[in-house]
Protein backbone atom coordinates (compact mmCIF):
# COMPACT_ATOMS: atom_id res chain seq x y z
CA UNK A 1 0.00 0.00 0.00
CA UNK A 2 1.58 3.49 -1.04
CA UNK A 3 1.18 6.39 0.54
CA UNK A 4 -1.77 8.36 -1.12
CA UNK A 5 -1.65 10.86 -3.28
CA UNK A 6 -4.11 12.36 -1.62
CA UNK A 7 -2.23 13.05 1.54
CA UNK A 8 -1.47 16.96 0.29
CA UNK A 9 -5.42 17.70 -0.09
CA UNK A 10 -5.75 16.37 2.69
CA UNK A 11 -3.67 18.00 4.99
CA UNK A 12 -4.45 21.26 3.48
CA UNK A 13 -8.51 20.83 3.73
CA UNK A 14 -7.68 19.58 7.48
CA UNK A 15 -5.76 22.86 8.61
CA UNK A 16 -7.74 24.92 6.19
CA UNK A 17 -9.26 27.25 9.36
CA UNK A 18 -5.94 27.30 10.78
CA UNK A 19 -3.67 24.77 13.35
CA UNK A 20 -0.10 23.96 14.23
CA UNK A 21 0.22 20.22 12.90
CA UNK A 22 -2.07 18.22 10.43
CA UNK A 23 -1.48 14.79 9.81
CA UNK A 24 -2.87 11.57 7.88
CA UNK A 25 -2.46 7.98 9.25
CA UNK A 26 -3.51 4.97 6.97
CA UNK A 27 -3.38 1.18 8.26
CA UNK A 28 -4.15 -1.75 6.70
CA UNK A 29 -4.46 -4.74 9.37
CA UNK A 30 -4.66 -8.62 8.71
CA UNK A 31 -4.97 -10.06 12.07
CA UNK A 32 -5.37 -13.68 13.39
CA UNK A 33 -6.41 -15.11 16.36
CA UNK A 34 -6.41 -18.67 17.76
CA UNK A 35 -7.70 -19.95 21.84
CA UNK A 36 -8.32 -23.19 22.96
CA UNK A 37 -9.45 -24.06 26.38
CA UNK A 38 -10.99 -27.07 28.06
CA UNK A 39 -9.80 -29.46 25.41
CA UNK A 40 -11.46 -28.03 22.24
CA UNK A 41 -10.94 -24.71 20.44
CA UNK A 42 -13.25 -22.06 21.45
CA UNK A 43 -11.80 -19.12 18.95
CA UNK A 44 -10.28 -19.55 15.44
CA UNK A 45 -10.80 -15.51 13.78
CA UNK A 46 -8.61 -14.33 10.64
CA UNK A 47 -9.81 -10.77 9.28
CA UNK A 48 -8.23 -7.09 7.85
CA UNK A 49 -8.91 -3.87 8.19
CA UNK A 50 -8.11 -0.72 6.52
CA UNK A 51 -8.87 2.98 8.10
CA UNK A 52 -7.79 6.16 8.00
CA UNK A 53 -7.18 8.60 10.87
CA UNK A 54 -6.60 12.42 10.46
CA UNK A 55 -5.67 14.51 13.24
CA UNK A 56 -5.38 18.31 13.58
CA UNK A 57 -3.49 19.63 16.70
CA UNK A 58 -4.43 23.87 17.93
CA UNK A 59 -3.48 25.37 20.29
CA UNK A 60 -1.33 22.45 21.96
CA UNK A 61 -5.16 20.39 21.68
CA UNK A 62 -6.43 17.86 19.48
CA UNK A 63 -8.81 17.55 16.86
CA UNK A 64 -8.90 13.54 15.36
CA UNK A 65 -11.55 11.37 13.84
CA UNK A 66 -10.97 8.68 11.33
CA UNK A 67 -13.19 6.40 9.12
CA UNK A 68 -12.99 2.88 7.25
CA UNK A 69 -13.98 4.70 3.97
CA UNK A 70 -10.43 5.36 2.10
CA UNK A 71 -12.14 6.81 -0.81
CA UNK A 72 -10.68 10.37 -1.53
CA UNK A 73 -13.94 12.01 -1.47
CA UNK A 74 -14.22 10.28 1.82
CA UNK A 75 -10.90 11.38 3.32
CA UNK A 76 -11.15 15.11 2.57
CA UNK A 77 -15.00 15.02 4.38
CA UNK A 78 -13.17 13.90 6.92
CA UNK A 79 -10.49 15.98 7.06
CA UNK A 80 -13.12 19.14 6.66
CA UNK A 81 -15.19 17.67 9.70
CA UNK A 82 -11.65 17.69 11.37
CA UNK A 83 -10.82 21.24 10.70
CA UNK A 84 -14.91 22.45 12.22
CA UNK A 85 -12.64 22.35 15.97
CA UNK A 86 -9.77 24.87 14.85
CA UNK A 87 -12.15 28.47 15.87
CA UNK A 88 -10.12 30.48 13.20
CA UNK A 89 -9.28 30.89 9.50
CA UNK A 90 -6.01 31.33 8.66
CA UNK A 91 -3.62 31.12 5.30
CA UNK A 92 -1.76 27.67 5.97
CA UNK A 93 0.12 27.35 2.61
CA UNK A 94 3.46 27.25 4.37
CA UNK A 95 2.46 25.16 6.37
CA UNK A 96 2.51 22.43 4.01
CA UNK A 97 6.38 21.73 2.77
CA UNK A 98 7.02 20.17 -0.36
CA UNK A 99 6.59 16.60 0.26
CA UNK A 100 9.87 14.78 0.78
CA UNK A 101 10.92 11.63 -0.20
CA UNK A 102 9.19 8.71 1.21
CA UNK A 103 10.68 6.55 3.74
CA UNK A 104 9.96 2.96 2.58
CA UNK A 105 11.03 -0.21 5.62
CA UNK A 106 10.43 -3.22 4.52
CA UNK A 107 11.36 -6.21 7.08
CA UNK A 108 15.00 -7.60 6.89
CA UNK A 109 14.64 -10.99 9.03
CA UNK A 110 13.69 -12.74 5.80
CA UNK A 111 10.83 -14.78 7.51
CA UNK A 112 7.38 -15.29 6.68
CA UNK A 113 4.83 -12.77 7.26
CA UNK A 114 2.31 -14.24 9.59
CA UNK A 115 -0.56 -13.95 7.49
CA UNK A 116 0.83 -15.75 4.68
CA UNK A 117 0.94 -19.11 7.24
CA UNK A 118 -1.64 -21.12 6.74
CA UNK A 119 -3.89 -20.69 9.57
CA UNK A 120 -4.34 -25.25 10.08
CA UNK A 121 -0.62 -25.08 10.94
CA UNK A 122 -1.05 -22.00 13.57
CA UNK A 123 -4.30 -24.14 15.09
CA UNK A 124 -1.94 -27.65 14.87
CA UNK A 125 0.50 -25.55 17.02
CA UNK A 126 -1.95 -24.56 19.47
CA UNK A 127 -3.51 -28.07 19.86
CA UNK A 128 0.32 -29.36 20.70
CA UNK A 129 0.87 -27.38 23.31
CA UNK A 130 -2.85 -28.11 24.99
CA UNK A 131 -1.98 -31.60 24.86
CA UNK A 132 2.14 -31.41 26.04
CA UNK A 133 0.61 -29.30 28.72
CA UNK A 134 -1.85 -32.07 29.89
CA UNK A 135 0.75 -34.54 30.04
CA UNK A 136 3.25 -32.84 32.28
CA UNK A 137 1.18 -33.79 35.64
CA UNK A 138 -1.96 -35.75 36.48
CA UNK A 139 -2.71 -32.87 38.76
CA UNK A 140 -3.71 -30.55 35.86
CA UNK A 141 -6.79 -29.27 35.54
CA UNK A 142 -7.40 -26.86 32.98
CA UNK A 143 -4.85 -25.63 30.29
CA UNK A 144 -5.63 -22.16 27.88
CA UNK A 145 -3.34 -21.35 24.88
CA UNK A 146 -3.75 -18.77 22.72
CA UNK A 147 -1.96 -17.57 19.50
CA UNK A 148 -1.79 -13.90 17.90
CA UNK A 149 -0.95 -12.06 15.22
CA UNK A 150 -0.61 -8.86 13.83
CA UNK A 151 0.67 -7.48 10.38
CA UNK A 152 0.49 -3.72 9.56
CA UNK A 153 0.64 -1.55 6.79
CA UNK A 154 0.86 1.83 7.42
CA UNK A 155 1.74 5.04 5.68
CA UNK A 156 2.03 8.40 7.61
CA UNK A 157 2.15 11.96 6.44
CA UNK A 158 2.13 14.96 7.98
CA UNK A 159 2.13 18.94 7.04
CA UNK A 160 6.10 19.02 8.40
CA UNK A 161 6.35 17.20 5.35
CA UNK A 162 7.04 13.35 6.66
CA UNK A 163 5.81 10.94 4.88
CA UNK A 164 6.65 7.05 5.49
CA UNK A 165 5.42 4.01 4.87
CA UNK A 166 6.27 0.28 6.92
CA UNK A 167 4.92 -2.78 7.22
CA UNK A 168 5.39 -4.79 11.17
CA UNK A 169 4.91 -8.00 12.19
CA UNK A 170 4.28 -9.41 15.42
CA UNK A 171 3.32 -12.67 17.07
CA UNK A 172 2.46 -13.54 20.41
CA UNK A 173 1.96 -17.41 22.25
CA UNK A 174 0.47 -17.96 25.90
CA UNK A 175 -0.26 -20.98 27.92
CA UNK A 176 -1.78 -20.70 31.10
CA UNK A 177 -1.85 -23.48 33.43
CA UNK A 178 -4.35 -24.97 36.45
CA UNK A 179 -3.42 -27.59 38.57
CA UNK A 180 -5.15 -28.88 41.91
CA UNK A 181 -4.12 -30.70 44.39
CA UNK A 182 -6.41 -31.28 47.29
CA UNK A 183 -8.35 -27.99 48.23
CA UNK A 184 -4.97 -25.95 46.37
CA UNK A 185 -5.39 -24.73 43.18
CA UNK A 186 -2.16 -23.08 41.50
CA UNK A 187 -2.12 -21.36 37.68
CA UNK A 188 0.92 -21.10 35.55
CA UNK A 189 1.92 -19.14 32.99
CA UNK A 190 4.22 -18.30 30.02
CA UNK A 191 4.51 -16.37 26.90
CA UNK A 192 6.50 -15.75 23.91
CA UNK A 193 6.49 -13.78 20.74
CA UNK A 194 8.14 -11.00 18.84
CA UNK A 195 8.20 -8.46 16.55
CA UNK A 196 9.06 -10.37 13.53
CA UNK A 197 8.09 -12.84 10.63
CA UNK A 198 6.52 -16.08 11.86
CA UNK A 199 8.64 -17.82 14.31
CA UNK A 200 6.45 -19.98 16.17
CA UNK A 201 7.85 -23.35 15.96
CA UNK A 202 7.27 -26.41 18.02
CA UNK A 203 10.62 -25.65 19.88
CA UNK A 204 9.51 -22.54 21.23
CA UNK A 205 5.40 -24.16 21.82
CA UNK A 206 6.63 -26.76 23.93
CA UNK A 207 9.20 -24.27 26.27
CA UNK A 208 6.37 -22.29 26.48
CA UNK A 209 3.88 -25.01 27.45
CA UNK A 210 6.42 -26.54 29.35
CA UNK A 211 7.32 -24.06 31.67
CA UNK A 212 3.43 -22.98 32.71
CA UNK A 213 2.96 -26.66 33.50
CA UNK A 214 5.88 -26.43 35.45
CA UNK A 215 4.83 -23.67 37.38
CA UNK A 216 1.46 -24.36 38.57
CA UNK A 217 2.36 -27.50 39.52
CA UNK A 218 5.62 -26.47 41.64
CA UNK A 219 3.46 -23.83 43.18
CA UNK A 220 0.97 -26.87 44.34
CA UNK A 221 3.89 -28.28 46.39
CA UNK A 222 5.09 -24.94 47.63
CA UNK A 223 4.71 -23.35 51.34
CA UNK A 224 2.84 -20.57 51.86
CA UNK A 225 4.89 -17.50 51.55
CA UNK A 226 6.18 -15.18 54.84
CA UNK A 227 5.05 -12.03 55.47
CA UNK A 228 6.86 -9.13 56.31
CA UNK A 229 9.89 -6.81 55.77
CA UNK A 230 12.60 -8.87 54.39
CA UNK A 231 15.08 -8.74 51.61
CA UNK A 232 14.44 -9.45 47.81
CA UNK A 233 16.33 -10.90 45.00
CA UNK A 234 14.86 -9.89 41.81
CA UNK A 235 16.02 -12.15 39.16
CA UNK A 236 16.59 -10.94 35.96
CA UNK A 237 14.61 -14.11 34.94
CA UNK A 238 11.41 -12.53 36.28
CA UNK A 239 11.73 -9.79 33.59
CA UNK A 240 10.73 -6.13 33.93
CA UNK A 241 7.70 -5.99 35.28
CA UNK A 242 8.94 -4.11 38.03
CA UNK A 243 10.53 -1.36 35.84
CA UNK A 244 7.45 -0.91 33.59
CA UNK A 245 4.82 -0.35 36.89
CA UNK A 246 7.17 1.13 38.95
CA UNK A 247 8.88 3.89 37.19
CA UNK A 248 7.97 3.43 33.22
CA UNK A 249 4.78 5.00 33.12
CA UNK A 250 5.77 7.87 35.37
CA UNK A 251 8.28 8.71 32.69
CA UNK A 252 5.70 8.94 30.18
CA UNK A 253 5.60 12.51 29.41
CA UNK A 254 1.57 13.38 29.70
CA UNK A 255 1.72 12.03 32.96
CA UNK A 256 4.28 14.11 34.16
CA UNK A 257 2.94 17.30 32.22
CA UNK A 258 -0.86 16.21 34.45
CA UNK A 259 1.40 16.09 37.51
CA UNK A 260 0.21 12.69 37.35
CA UNK A 261 3.29 11.02 38.32
CA UNK A 262 5.89 11.16 41.24
CA UNK A 263 8.53 12.46 38.51
CA UNK A 264 7.06 15.52 37.64
CA UNK A 265 9.30 18.32 37.31
CA UNK A 266 12.28 16.11 38.66
CA UNK A 267 14.20 16.32 35.63
CA UNK A 268 17.59 16.55 36.85
CA UNK A 269 17.13 15.27 40.34
CA UNK A 270 18.28 11.79 41.76
CA UNK A 271 15.58 9.40 41.56
CA UNK A 272 16.92 5.99 41.94
CA UNK A 273 20.39 4.89 43.27
CA UNK A 274 24.01 5.46 40.95
CA UNK A 275 23.79 2.32 40.17
CA UNK A 276 20.37 2.59 38.26
CA UNK A 277 19.68 3.32 34.51
CA UNK A 278 16.33 2.97 32.98
CA UNK A 279 16.71 3.33 28.90
CA UNK A 280 13.30 2.73 26.46
CA UNK A 281 14.62 1.75 23.41
CA UNK A 282 12.42 0.89 20.05
CA UNK A 283 15.29 0.10 18.04
CA UNK A 284 15.97 -3.49 19.93
CA UNK A 285 16.09 -5.95 16.64
CA UNK A 286 13.01 -7.88 16.89
CA UNK A 287 11.96 -7.20 20.16
CA UNK A 288 7.68 -7.08 21.14
CA UNK A 289 7.93 -2.99 21.52
CA UNK A 290 10.25 -2.86 18.70
CA UNK A 291 9.66 -0.18 15.25
CA UNK A 292 11.14 1.42 12.82
CA UNK A 293 9.47 4.66 12.92
CA UNK A 294 6.27 5.50 16.08
CA UNK A 295 2.44 5.74 14.84
CA UNK A 296 3.67 9.86 13.92
CA UNK A 297 6.44 8.98 11.76
CA UNK A 298 9.15 9.70 13.97
CA UNK A 299 12.21 7.26 13.82
CA UNK A 300 12.94 4.69 16.73
CA UNK A 301 15.24 5.96 19.43
CA UNK A 302 17.16 4.57 22.30
CA UNK A 303 16.33 7.35 25.19
CA UNK A 304 17.82 7.05 28.46
CA UNK A 305 15.73 7.99 31.14
CA UNK A 306 17.11 7.74 34.17
CA UNK A 307 21.19 8.02 33.91
CA UNK A 308 23.14 6.69 37.34
CA UNK A 309 19.89 7.44 39.01
CA UNK A 310 19.49 10.95 37.85
CA UNK A 311 16.22 11.51 36.09
CA UNK A 312 17.48 12.80 32.59
CA UNK A 313 13.88 13.05 30.26
CA UNK A 314 10.50 11.70 29.82
CA UNK A 315 9.22 9.70 26.69
CA UNK A 316 7.21 12.20 24.39
CA UNK A 317 4.61 12.05 21.58
CA UNK A 318 4.68 15.01 18.89
CA UNK A 319 2.13 17.06 21.12
CA UNK A 320 3.67 16.61 24.67
CA UNK A 321 6.79 17.71 22.87
CA UNK A 322 5.25 20.43 21.81
CA UNK A 323 4.03 21.50 25.07
CA UNK A 324 7.77 21.11 26.95
CA UNK A 325 9.44 22.95 23.89
CA UNK A 326 11.59 19.84 22.78
CA UNK A 327 11.71 17.18 20.25
CA UNK A 328 9.31 13.99 20.40
CA UNK A 329 11.22 10.71 21.73
CA UNK A 330 9.43 8.88 19.15
CA UNK A 331 7.32 7.35 21.74
CA UNK A 332 3.61 8.22 20.33
CA UNK A 333 1.82 5.14 20.05
CA UNK A 334 -1.64 4.18 19.32
CA UNK A 335 -3.78 0.79 19.58
CA UNK A 336 -5.18 1.71 15.46
CA UNK A 337 -6.12 4.20 12.99
CA UNK A 338 -9.02 4.34 15.72
CA UNK A 339 -6.94 5.61 18.45
CA UNK A 340 -5.10 9.11 18.40
CA UNK A 341 -1.57 8.51 19.63
CA UNK A 342 -0.03 8.98 23.04
CA UNK A 343 2.99 8.23 24.99
CA UNK A 344 3.51 5.01 25.19
CA UNK A 345 6.90 3.12 26.55
CA UNK A 346 8.27 0.52 23.73
CA UNK A 347 11.12 -1.92 24.76
CA UNK A 348 12.11 -0.42 29.00
CA UNK A 349 14.98 -1.73 30.85
CA UNK A 350 17.00 -1.14 34.04
CA UNK A 351 20.27 -1.55 32.22
CA UNK A 352 22.88 -4.48 33.34
CA UNK A 353 25.61 -3.60 36.33
CA UNK A 354 28.51 -5.22 36.94
CA UNK A 355 27.67 -7.65 39.62
CA UNK A 356 27.41 -11.44 39.47
CA UNK A 357 23.40 -12.75 39.70
CA UNK A 358 24.92 -15.83 41.40
CA UNK A 359 27.12 -13.83 43.70
CA UNK A 360 24.07 -11.80 44.59
CA UNK A 361 21.71 -14.67 45.58
CA UNK A 362 24.64 -15.91 48.05
CA UNK A 363 25.31 -12.59 49.63
CA UNK A 364 21.90 -13.18 51.11
CA UNK A 365 21.23 -14.74 54.95
CA UNK A 366 17.64 -14.69 54.70
CA UNK A 367 15.34 -13.63 52.09
CA UNK A 368 13.07 -14.53 49.09
CA UNK A 369 14.05 -15.16 45.38
CA UNK A 370 11.29 -13.88 42.78
CA UNK A 371 11.71 -15.35 39.19
CA UNK A 372 8.41 -15.05 37.57
CA UNK A 373 6.26 -11.45 38.40
CA UNK A 374 2.49 -11.59 37.58
CA UNK A 375 0.54 -8.82 37.68
CA UNK A 376 0.36 -6.08 39.53
CA UNK A 377 -0.69 -2.00 40.18
CA UNK A 378 0.81 1.08 40.57
CA UNK A 379 -0.44 4.69 41.50
CA UNK A 380 1.54 6.92 39.16
CA UNK A 381 0.58 9.60 41.17
CA UNK A 382 2.75 8.88 44.45
CA UNK A 383 4.71 5.48 43.37
CA UNK A 384 3.02 3.44 45.07
CA UNK A 385 3.38 -0.63 43.89
CA UNK A 386 1.84 -4.16 44.47
CA UNK A 387 2.69 -6.85 42.54
CA UNK A 388 2.00 -10.58 42.45
CA UNK A 389 4.84 -13.30 42.81
CA UNK A 390 4.25 -16.26 40.26
CA UNK A 391 7.47 -18.33 40.99
CA UNK A 392 9.55 -17.65 44.43
CA UNK A 393 12.01 -19.51 46.56
CA UNK A 394 13.28 -18.74 49.94
CA UNK A 395 17.22 -18.25 50.51
CA UNK A 396 18.61 -19.46 53.51
CA UNK A 397 22.39 -18.80 54.31
CA UNK A 398 22.75 -17.40 50.43
CA UNK A 399 21.16 -21.22 49.09
CA UNK A 400 18.24 -21.04 47.38
CA UNK A 401 15.86 -23.60 48.92
CA UNK A 402 12.00 -23.72 49.37
CA UNK A 403 9.31 -22.71 46.81
CA UNK A 404 6.73 -20.47 48.47
CA UNK A 405 3.35 -19.60 46.83
CA UNK A 406 0.84 -16.41 47.43
CA UNK A 407 3.75 -13.89 47.71
CA UNK A 408 3.17 -10.05 46.68
CA UNK A 409 5.76 -7.19 46.78
CA UNK A 410 4.46 -3.62 47.69
CA UNK A 411 6.31 -0.59 48.35
CA UNK A 412 7.35 2.65 46.25
CA UNK A 413 9.00 2.87 42.93
CA UNK A 414 11.20 5.67 43.83
CA UNK A 415 12.11 4.49 47.39
CA UNK A 416 12.97 1.13 46.44
CA UNK A 417 15.05 2.09 43.44
CA UNK A 418 16.78 4.39 45.48
CA UNK A 419 17.43 1.25 47.77
CA UNK A 420 19.24 -0.96 45.07
CA UNK A 421 22.55 -2.39 46.29
CA UNK A 422 23.61 -4.72 43.79
CA UNK A 423 22.65 -4.51 39.67
CA UNK A 424 23.66 -7.52 38.32
CA UNK A 425 25.87 -8.64 34.29
CA UNK A 426 22.48 -9.98 33.30
CA UNK A 427 19.11 -9.27 31.39
CA UNK A 428 15.97 -10.75 31.24
CA UNK A 429 13.02 -10.21 29.07
CA UNK A 430 9.29 -10.43 29.41
CA UNK A 431 6.30 -8.54 27.40
CA UNK A 432 2.85 -8.17 27.05
CA UNK A 433 0.24 -5.86 25.72
CA UNK A 434 0.50 -2.42 27.75
CA UNK A 435 -3.11 -0.98 28.33
CA UNK A 436 -3.59 2.98 28.56
CA UNK A 437 -6.23 4.96 28.20
CA UNK A 438 -8.64 2.31 26.45
CA UNK A 439 -5.59 1.59 24.14
CA UNK A 440 -3.74 -1.66 23.69
CA UNK A 441 0.35 -1.31 22.65
CA UNK A 442 2.62 -4.62 22.19
CA UNK A 443 5.70 -3.81 24.45
CA UNK A 444 8.85 -5.71 26.12
CA UNK A 445 10.58 -4.91 29.42
CA UNK A 446 13.69 -5.98 30.65
CA UNK A 447 16.08 -5.94 34.15
CA UNK A 448 19.41 -7.48 35.64
CA UNK A 449 19.02 -9.81 38.75
CA UNK A 450 18.72 -6.68 41.43
CA UNK A 451 19.23 -7.13 45.36
CA UNK A 452 16.49 -4.93 47.42
CA UNK A 453 17.66 -5.28 50.89
CA UNK A 454 14.22 -4.09 52.44
CA UNK A 455 10.74 -4.87 51.01
CA UNK A 456 7.68 -5.50 52.01
CA UNK A 457 6.75 -9.23 51.36
CA UNK A 458 2.70 -10.26 51.51
CA UNK A 459 1.84 -13.65 52.81
CA UNK A 460 1.32 -15.46 55.83
CA UNK A 461 2.25 -13.85 59.04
Amino acid sequence: MQLLEISPKVLKQALSKGGEFGELYIEQRYTTRISCEDNKLEQVLAGNESGAGIRVIHDLRTAYAYTNNLEDAALLDLAATVSQAVGSTRNIEMLIPPQRTPQDYTPKDGLTPPNEVPTEDKVLLVEHANQLARKIDKRIRQVKVIYGDLVQRLNIANSDGVSCSDERFSTVFIVQVVAAGGNIIQTGYDVSGGSRGFTIDLQMVEEVAKTAARRAVLMLDARPAPAGSMTVVLSGKAGGTMVHEAIGHGLEADLAQGKMSVYSDRIGEQVAASSITVIDDATLPNKRGSYNFDDEGVPSQRNVLVEQGVLKGYMYDRLSAMKDGVRSSGNGRRESYQHHPIPRMSNTLIAPGADDPQAIIRSVHNGLLVTALGGGQVNTVNGDFVFEVNEGYIIENGEITLPVRGATLSGNGPQVLNQVEAVGNDLGFTIGTCGKDAQGCPCSDAQPTLLLPQIVVGGTA
